[in-house]
This record gives C-alpha cells, structure tokens and sequence, in this order.
C-alpha cells in the first residue's frame, strides 16, 4: 500500500454521502447495470440498491470499470421490501417517471436522504413503486425520441444530486459512520485478506489507520492457524500465501 493510494482511498472514503442511493427496478442488461454502479461510484454514492432481475444479477465487470469493488451493492427480493427498507432509513424516494405528475428532476431536493428509483429498459419503474414514490421526476427532452438510456439518466440525476450536495458543502467534512467508514477502509486496503476472512467467516484483523496495512500480520495468520487447526480442513481450502498477508 503506497502513500499516494491510501491518500486516494481515504479521500474517496471521506466525500461518499451514505444517504445518497440509487435503486433499480428489475433492471436486467448487465451492462447498464455496470454503467449504474459506475455513475454511482463516480458521484460519490456508497451504496446501490438492487431488485434481482428474473436473470438474477450480475455487473458486466468490463462496462463498471472496478467501480463494483468501491459501491456496496445491496439486493432486494421484492419492490416492497427495498423501499420500506429505504423509508425506514428515511430517504425521499425519486422515481425517474413519465407521470402526469412528473416534474423536471432539477426541481427536488437532492440534499435531503433520498433514493432515486429507476425502472427496467422496457416497462420502466413498476406500478407499485411509483405509486410509492415521493415524487415523479423527468429529464425534459428536446428531440424526437421520449427518453434516454436508464444508465445515462442515472448519470444526468446523480450529476445534479452532486451539483446541489456541493453547493450545500456536504463533501467538504466525512459524513459516513465511523463504523462504515473503518469497514470498508479494510476492505479498500486489504482485498485479499478479506476475501480469506469473508470464505472462512473469520473476523477482519486491525490495521493501522495510517498505513492501511495490519497491525500484525504474522501474529494474526498464527492465530487463524490455530483456529484452523481445532476445525476439519478441506483439502480444497484456498492458502494465503506471504505475498497475500
């Protein structure tokens, strides 16, 4: 771990908004999906939320660019359960919707914890959710066709979410729980030994806040061997080898 790539992660970690999210809507091509999860990272959200498509869903890794690595993505089994999910939490919810009660989506308030809900490619946000959604917004069009890519418009909202966040000097302090903030700093800093923590169910070692690497890496895999030892082994378990500590 380099200086200069603590410092980037760091500074990513200190302007994500933790009450900033996106939510799809059966959303299904996985490569708008990526082109989602991309926006969300390059606008500073920390979490995405998911309804499975039929398909099930998986990020066309090579249209997200690694941003997957760097958006916490959480997935739903339901509509329903997403969004009173999300009110609990007490976000605004954003449906990007052609309504008759559609307004330009300049014009709500992106600085209060809100969710921007964006429908599948073919049938948009379903009749339920945007029954539930606080307000219907609309990105106003000027040329022949009604609207854009679900990607593209989740690119154009975000950057206005962004612009009124920055005007209200939400990315100048960290705004993400120290818990989180400490939890995906592991995690940005050490893939790897999450990767044999999160197989094994082991619990995360410590690291040092300012170098990013653990505190004592050779005592902690002396540890996880004697813990190893007391359980049965695979011969298929995946080593961690020096390089990887």
């Amino acid at each position: 771990m380099t200086p200069e790539r603590l410092a980037r992660i760091k500074q990513t970690l200190n302007t994500r908004q933790p009450d900033l999210s996106v939510l799809t809507d059966q959303v299904h091509k996985p490569r708008n999906l990526s082109a989602i999860i991309r926006s969300c990272d390059a606008f500073g959200l920390a979490n995405m939320h998911v309804v499975w498509p039929k398909e099930g869903f998986r990020a066309f890794r090579k249209t997200a660019g690694g941003s997957y690595n760097w958006v916490t993505t959480h997935t739903h089994r339901s509509m329903d359960e997403a969004i009173q999910s999300l009110k609990v939490q007490g976000h605004k919810l954003y449906a990007a919707q052609l309504s008759d009660r559609a307004i330009d989506f300049r014009d709500v308030d992106y600085t209060l914890p809100c969710t921007i809900i964006l429908g599948n490619e073919v049938d948009g946000v379903s009749v339920d959710a945007a029954a539930q959604a606080d307000e219907h917004i609309v990105i106003p069009m000027m040329g022949m066709v009604e609207s854009l890519n679900v990607s593209s418009a989740c690119a154009i909202v975000l950057s206005e979410a962004q612009r009124q966040r920055k005007l209200a000097g939400m990315f100048d302090q960290r705004r993400m729980p120290d818990d989180e903030y400490n939890r995906l700093l592991f995690c940005w800093c050490q893939p790897t030994v999450k990767r044999y923590c999160d197989d094994r169910n082991l619990p995360y070692p410590p690291i040092d806040l300012e170098t990013g690497e653990l505190v004592d890496g050779v005592g902690w895999m002396q540890e996880v061997r004697k813990l190893r030892a007391n359980r049965p082994r695979w011969d298929d378990e995946p080593k961690v080898t020096a390089d990887e500590q």
